[in-house]
């Protein structure tokens, strides 16, 4: 019998979208697919988005989690800076998680796990949890209140993009 779906206590927003330069979005279409039918909101970017605009989307969106399609190679530097930019946009709780088969290789895998990326998914995690299992691993990370011990903002303005979206959460 299959273990049963990881169910969320809290609403779930992500931002999904393949990354610059790459045109594979089959992946993360199905990925995010799934994280719908699993009750996510999906903010989907589409193929061929930045770390900028990524990074822009999912705090104006207020999200929870990234879901990132890397197949073109860079995805080291791609993912390392996206880390680097939320952090420095005060938005290191959102969880980034990516995938790109076989091209990202166990080394690299290990380095953004330590650079702070959330999971990187390869292909054996593909073959032991399947799709709706590593769709749980990411529901369970970012199953978490935005609004758990925060105080109101007063600086809700146009150029505070996070304190707006916060706001209306």
């Amino acid at each position: 019998m299959p273990p049963k779906p990881f169910e969320a206590e809290n609403t779930i927003r992500f931002v999904t979208a393949a990354s610059l330069f790459d045109g594979h979005d089959a992946a993360i279409n199905l990925m995010r697919r799934i994280l719908q039918s699993a009750g996510a909101e999906v903010i989907h970017l589409g193929h061929n988005r930045s770390v900028a605009e990524i990074v822009n989307a999912a705090i104006q969106e207020d999200v929870q989690g990234i879901a990132v399609s890397s197949y073109q190679g860079g995805h080291v530097e791609f993912f390392e800076y996206m880390v680097d930019l939320l952090r420095e946009r005060g938005a290191g709780h959102i969880k980034v998680f990516g995938g790109g088969g076989g091209v990202i290789v166990p080394r690299e895998i290990e380095r953004l796990h330590n650079h702070g990326v959330t999971r990187i998914f390869s292909p054996e995690d593909g073959r032991r949890f399947g799709l709706r299992g590593m769709i749980d691993q990411m529901l369970e990370a970012c199953d978490f209140n935005l609004l758990s011990g925060q105080t109101p903002s007063t600086d809700i303005s146009c150029q505070n993009h996070g304190s707006v979206a916060r706001a209306i959460t």
